[in-house]
């Protein structure tokens, strides 16, 4: 049996607890749907048949709390919102058991019924109960009237309909539990509202959308990623280079992300980056104000840069002196610093491998982050890098790196700010894919996670060797088979093989040997599933309700380095006496 440990790690920025405006929110309805929204100020939200409700009254909530729709005062107001204390949410589980009839013998008769010795009835039996739409006296017409009527907001229709049903004393105790249930779950206006974090936005994307869009990654599965993979927030904020002046480990993870970001959301919110700074709590804001200042002055810097471009002379100065990394044109109009800074990080980074134009995590907007406009405050912005397959294997066959035109700064002088300002811009976007791809292809990462619809083979025989020595390497496939042909290119028969034409100095055939099995160490497989159950005495079974899909399969192994030469066993060793 395998345990598992989970370890909290310190984060930089942790997930806000109240609700902000311009953020994504799920609402969990009655019917155990979840309904995603983004909060717009001075709009109404509308939660289909349950009503609608100005989204202001959501702003500044915190998170958690259950909400029933009230009925309007007027045709002209509109509906508002009452908080459900835990008290009325739990009555029927704190309620205490009704009393027991006075005459228990009168209760007991001759159906199917368990009765004690003493005419109790033990445990009630439903064989002879016969469901039919007749026994409720109430029609479908005077119900809509009671729904248009709006009065105690669901609650009033329930106890008529409970009422007129003719013969509610036949059911059993959990059959009268699941109807009420049922018309709860029907006719009350209530909601629940959970942030939009990875864990909740997993079960909207599985329950709601297409689970094949995140290749029906469920959140067990996911969990196990980050464990295996050991994602953490790396505290060191130097990073260590080794003899040959390569970057070794600093908390950096090679991503292969074919889930629409989903694993990118997960990995960054482990290490502290998926979260907007500014929309957490104002005690976390003074917490972290320092990092937070440190981001918007970096952001400032790449504004700057973009309109230096401006009158330079009507900028504020110091006593008329330079700063630090500033300089003076012919004009006497100073240059803006930092003109080709990229301000990427050099450790706790997320390096995204893809094979399209642009990498595909749109799932990051839910957490105000867009690639496609990035903002400059956001934690990822600095810490989330991405480059082609191409960029990767053959750098000098992709026209984003290849450098632009240099111009003279004296040429440049004379451009108008407009058009010197796109130089900039485009100087800063070589610099970033280059700083990028030499970083990654000069390798010493922690370890990789993939998830993709590609071969995993040829995955692991481009990027292994960017791993330093014990990197972790995971890759998640909602099928057993391409997992099956990594084990086996990795099994042990396999290693012994390739160490047999190593021995005599033969060359490993590439068709027998497209992998290097020395480079693996411990390759496993293995996969896990939660089934909810139902647990009664005498009735436990899985839910009949619960979807299927794919089953989802791990594979996880380690980074070695092999050693050269002949390994020597060397030491002291006492013989053993022989006896006899």
């Amino acid at each position: 049996m395998v345990e598992y440990c989970f370890v909290a790690t310190t984060t930089q920025h942790t997930m806000h607890s109240r609700v902000h405006a311009g953020e994504y929110v799920l609402l969990r309805l009655p019917s155990d749907t979840l309904k995603l929204v983004q909060i717009v100020p001075n709009t109404l939200v509308s939660i289909g048949k349950y009503g609608s409700f100005p989204c202001n009254l959501l702003i500044g909530r915190p998170y958690y709390l259950t909400f029933e729709i009230t009925d309007k005062q007027s045709e002209s107001d509109a509906s508002r919102l009452r908080v459900v204390p835990a008290s009325e949410l739990n009555a029927e589980i704190l309620a205490e058991d009704a009393p027991s009839s006075e005459n228990p013998a009168e209760k007991a008769d001759d159906s199917f019924d368990i009765v004690a010795d003493d005419g109790s009835v033990l445990l009630k039996n439903n064989r002879l109960t016969i469901d039919d739409a007749s026994r409720q006296a109430l029609s479908m017409e005077e119900i809509e009237q009671l729904k248009k009527a709006g009065t105690g907001s669901g609650r009033d229709i329930i106890e008529k309909i409970l009422k007129s049903h003719t013969h509610l004393s036949e059911k059993t105790s959990f059959a009268l539990a699941k109807y009420t249930l049922r018309k709860h779950k029907k006719y009350l206006r209530r909601f629940t509202v959970l942030p939009m974090n990875v864990s909740m936005l997993t079960e909207y994307m599985i329950a709601e959308k297409e689970a094949s869009r995140v290749m029906e990654l469920r959140e067990e599965s996911l969990g196990l990623v980050g464990s295996w993979a050991n994602v953490h927030y790396h505290p060191d904020a130097e990073p260590a280079l080794t003899e040959e002046g390569t970057q070794l480990g600093g908390g950096r993870w090679l991503v292969v992300d074919d889930t629409g970001g989903l694993v990118v959301a997960s990995m960054a919110e482990k290490m502290g980056l998926l979260y907007h700074p500014d929309n957490e709590d104002e005690d976390s804001e003074i917490d972290d104000a320092e990092a937070t200042t440190s981001t918007e002055q970096a952001a400032q810097a790449e504004e700057k840069a973009d309109v230096e471009m401006q009158d330079a002379s009507k900028e504020e100065t110091t006593n008329g002196e330079l700063q630090e990394g500033e300089e003076v044109r012919g004009n006497g109009r100073k240059r803006p610093q930092n003109r080709h800074n990229t301000n990427l990080s050099s450790t706790n980074t997320l390096t995204v491998i893809h094979a399209n134009a642009q990498p595909n995590v749109s799932l990051l907007k839910y957490f105000s982050y867009d690639t496609n406009n990035p903002t400059a405050t956001h934690p990822l912005h600095t810490h989330l890098k991405t480059l082609t397959w191409l960029q990767l294997i053959d750098p000098s066959a992709d026209p984003t790196y290849d450098e632009p035109e240099n111009v003279p700064q004296a040429e440049l002088d004379t451009w108008k700010s407009g058009k010197r300002g796109a130089y900039y811009r485009k100087r800063r976007r070589w610099t970033r894919c280059k700083q990028i791809v030499d970083e990654t292809r000069e390798g010493g990462f922690d370890g990789i996670v993939i998830a993709s619809s590609m071969n995993p083979a040829t995955i692991l025989k481009n990027t292994v060797h960017l791993l330093r020595g014990s990197a972790h390497i995971v890759i998640y496939s909602p099928t057993v088979e391409p997992l099956t042909e990594i084990m086996d290119l990795y099994s042990k028969d396999r290693k012994a093989a390739f160490l047999d034409h190593i021995a005599n100095d033969t060359t490993p055939p590439e068709e027998d040997f497209p992998l290097d099995p020395r480079l693996i160490l411990a390759p496993t497989l293995q996969t896990t599933k939660i089934r909810p159950w139902q647990v009664l005495p005498g009735r436990t079974h899985p839910l009949m309700t619960w979807r299927g899909g794919a089953e989802g399969y791990l594979f996880t192994a380690r980074r070695v380095l092999p050693s050269d030469g002949k390994v020597e066993a060397r030491g002291k060793y006492n013989k053993k006496r022989k006896i006899g």
